[in-house]
């Protein structure tokens, strides 16, 4: 399902917060990755946001380059997804072995019953 424009921009204050959950966070990203408005939008917040907290806090006080910044939040939550892909793949992996597992192991079993006449 893709993500429309005003959806996306519901979703900048919570992604520039680290509130979205992955299944969010890649539709998000792929709208933005799509959409120079939205993408200007989150630029705006977060240069906004961004901005501020640097201002409250004493430290990097010489370091402004809140764009960068943006640039490297939005790859780390792209490895962010990558990896929730990769683990969910293989968790899907891994039951389709137990599952492929068990069933041999039924299978061999009735086999042993088979040759014993209990079946």
């Amino acid at each position: 399902m893709a993500v429309t424009c005003k959806e996306a921009e519901s979703l900048v204050m919570p992604y520039i917060r680290h509130e979205l959950e992955v299944g969010q966070l890649e539709e998000f990203l792929e709208h933005i990755d799509q959409c120079a408005n939205c993408r200007e939008e989150l630029e705006i917040y977060y240069t906004v946001e961004v901005g501020i907290r640097q201002l409250d806090s004493d430290t990097d006080t010489d370091r402004y380059n809140i764009k960068g910044d943006m640039e490297s939040d939005i790859l780390a939550s792209k490895q962010e997804v990558y990896k929730a892909r990769f683990v969910s793949i293989l968790h899907y992996a891994a039951d389709t072995l137990v599952v492929m597992s068990l069933v041999v192991t039924l299978i061999l079993q009735m086999r042993i019953w088979w040759q014993n006449g209990i079946f």
